[in-house]
C-alpha cells in the first residue's frame, strides 16, 4: 500500500486551529473567516497551481504594477499615461497607510501553513502580520485609479489585480478578511488620490462659448495636413484615414508647412491638422485667416492645446467633427513677430527669460535622448549659467528670470496650475519670476502658487494688455514650443474669440 503524496490536494486530515484577531474584534467575524480558509484550501482551483503562486510573488514591492504601469506609458497614449500614473498614485497611498498604520494597529498572526498543500505555499514567506493583505491593498489601489481615468485600461488591469489578491488566500498567506478589507484600503485610496488631482471625466466640458461649425461625419470636406517631421507621422496619417475614411490627408515638410496650410485652408470646408504645438500655431493662425474651422489631432510630445480641448487621441476629434461641436477660441498675439514679422501669435503660451533657452536646448537634445530627459537636461543647464533678464515694466527697470503669458487664465488641477477651462475669457495670465538668487526655486515657488498671487519671489496678474520695453537686441522669446529673437518694445495682447476650433462634447 502506498503512502500519501504529501503535495497531493486536499490534504485529507487537518487539526481545527483557531487563530484569533486582536482583543476586542468580533469571535463570530474570527471563526467565519477561519471557516472561509480553510474552504479556501480544501478547494481545488483548477489551473491555479500554475499561475497564482508566480502572480503573487511578481507583486511582491509593486513591481508588477510598475511594470504594467511603464507598459501603458510606453503606448505613447496620453490618457494611458494618465491612468498609469493615477494608478501608481493610488498605489503610493495604498501601501503607506497600509505598512505605517494598518499592520501597526491590527497585529494579527498568520495563518498556520499545515491547512494549506505545501505544492501553494511560497518559498519565502512573508514575516510581516497577517492584517490587512498589503498585496491587495496595492493591487486594488493600482487596478481602481487606472480605472478612474480609463474604462478600457481598467478592465485590463482589474482581472490581474482580482487574481493577485486571490492569490494570497490560495497560497496561505492571509485569511480571506484580510484580502477584503486590504483591498477595500485600496479602493478608498484610490478615491482620495482622485479627490487631491481630478480625473479627466471630473473636469468640466472644455472651452466656451459654443460655436457654429459644419459636421463633417467622416471627415467629408475635411482637409487634415501632417507634418512630415514627426516621427511618427506615418502612424498619424494612418490614424486618421482610419478613423476619418473621407478625409483628404497631406503630408508634407516643415519647410512647406505653411504653404500646405494655406492651400488645405482653400480647399476644404474645415482645415485639419496633425502635429506638435508649434504646427498647430501654424494651423490656428491660417484658419483664423482664412475663417475655417479648425480641427486637431495631437501628434507632439506634448499636444497642450490639444490637451485643453479634451482631445486625447484621434477619435476624439472624430467624435466632435461627426456632430459639429465647435468653440470659439482666443489667440494670443505678439508685436514685433519673429523674423520682422509685424506680429506673432500663440494659442498656448510666451514667454521671456530662461524659459527660450530652455526649449532651445530641450529641442537640440530631444532627437537623441528624448523630451523628458532633454528637458531635464535643459533646465539644469540654463538655471545653472544664465543670467537675469533686464527690461522695462510699468516704467521701471527690472531683473527678470521669467515672464510668462498664457493665452487665458490657468488653472490649478492637483498641486499646480496647469489647466484652462474657459479658452475665450479675452485674458491673458501673466507671470513673472524676479531676478535674485536660487532661480530654481523661484520658478518652483511660482509654479506652485498659481494664478494671482503676488511675494517678493514672483508676481501673477490678469491683464487684457501688456506692453515690455527695453530689450536688448537679439532677446530670445519662445511660444508655443518655438523660439524666435527681439528687440526694443514688445506688446502681447489677445485677439478674442478669433478661432473656431472642433472639441468633443463630452468626455469618453
Amino acid at each position: 500500500m502506498s503512502s500519501p503524496n504529501p503535495l497531493s490536494e486536499p490534504v485529507p486530515s487537518r487539526p481545527r486551529v483557531l487563530v484569533r484577531w486582536p482583543a476586542g474584534l468580533p469571535r463570530r467575524l474570527d471563526a467565519h473567516d477561519l471557516a472561509l480558509f480553510r474552504v479556501a484550501a480544501d478547494r481545488r482551483w483548477p489551473g491555479a497551481r500554475a499561475v497564482l503562486p508566480r502572480l503573487s510573488r511578481a507583486a511582491d514591492h509593486g513591481l508588477l504594477w510598475f511594470g504594467a504601469a511603464a507598459a501603458m506609458a510606453a503606448t505613447r497614449s496620453p490618457r494611458a499615461r494618465r491612468a498609469a500614473l493615477r494608478g501608481v498614485a493610488s498605489l503610493a497611498l495604498a501601501s503607506a497607510t497600509v505598512n505605517t498604520v494598518a499592520k501597526r494597529s491590527v497585529r494579527r498572526p498568520r495563518p498556520i501553513l499545515e491547512l494549506v498543500p505545501l505544492v501553494r505555499q511560497l518559498k519565502r514567506q512573508p514575516i510581516t502580520t497577517s492584517f490587512p493583505s498589503g498585496h491587495s491593498a496595492s493591487a486594488a489601489a493600482f487596478a481602481t485609479g487606472v480605472a478612474l481615468e480609463s474604462r478600457g485600461w481598467g478592465a485590463v488591469v482589474a482581472p490581474v489585480a482580482f487574481s493577485v489578491a486571490a492569490s494570497r488566500v490560495y497560497t496561505g498567506v492571509h485569511y480571506p478578511g484580510d484580502v477584503l478589507v486590504g483591498a477595500a484600503l485600496g479602493v478608498g485610496a484610490a478615491f482620495a488620490v482622485r479627490g487631491l488631482v481630478p480625473t479627466r471625466s471630473q473636469l468640466p466640458t472644455p472651452g466656451r462659448p459654443h460655436a457654429d461649425a459644419p459636421a463633417l461625419p467622416g471627415g467629408e470636406h475635411l482637409v487634415v495636413v501632417v507634418n512630415g517631421a514627426s516621427g511618427t507621422a506615418a502612424a498619424q496619417s494612418a490614424a486618421v484615414r482610419e478613423a476619418l475614411p473621407l478625409a483628404e490627408v497631406m503630408e508634407c515638410a516643415p519647410q512647406d508647412l505653411t504653404a500646405t496650410l494655406e492651400k488645405a485652408a482653400r480647399r476644404g470646408r474645415a482645415l485639419g491638422v496633425c502635429g506638435g504645438d508649434g504646427t498647430v500655431n501654424r494651423a490656428a493662425v491660417t484658419a483664423s485667416r482664412y475663417g475655417v474651422p479648425l480641427a486637431v489631432f495631437p501628434g507632439g510630445t506634448l499636444n497642450h492645446f490639444a490637451q485643453a480641448l479634451g482631445i486625447d487621441e484621434v477619435q476624439d476629434t472624430a467624435r466632435a467633427l461627426a456632430s459639429g461641436d465647435a468653440v470659439k477660441v482666443d489667440l494670443g498675439r505678439f508685436a514685433p513677430g519673429p523674423d520682422g514679422a509685424a506680429a506673432g501669435y500663440f494659442v498656448n503660451t510666451f514667454s521671456l527669460g530662461v524659459y527660450p533657452e530652455l526649449v532651445r536646448l530641450r529641442e537640440h537634445w530631444s532627437p537623441r535622448i528624448g523630451s523628458w530627459a532633454a528637458g531635464v537636461l535643459a533646465a539644469y543647464r540654463v538655471l545653472g549659467g544664465e543670467r537675469p533678464l533686464e527690461v522695462e515694466l510699468h516704467g521701471h527697470r527690472r531683473a527678470l528670470w521669467l515672464l510668462f503669458a498664457g493665452n487665458c487664465l490657468y488653472q490649478r488641477l492637483g498641486p499646480a496650475p496647469a489647466r484652462r477651462y474657459d479658452l475665450a475669457d479675452g485674458l491673458l495670465d501673466v507671470r513673472v519670476v524676479h531676478g535674485g538668487r536660487l532661480p530654481g526655486l523661484r520658478l518652483l515657488a511660482a509654479a506652485l502658487a498659481g494664478p494671482l498671487s503676488r511675494s517678493p519671489v514672483h508676481a501673477a496678474q490678469r491683464l487684457r494688455r501688456l506692453r515690455v520695453e527695453g530689450l536688448a537686441p537679439g532677446t530670445p522669446v519662445a511660444y508655443d514650443g518655438e523660439v524666435s529673437h527681439i528687440e526694443g518694445e514688445l506688446l502681447v495682447d489677445k485677439l478674442s474669440e478669433a478661432l473656431t476650433v472642433y472639441r468633443p462634447l463630452a468626455h469618453p
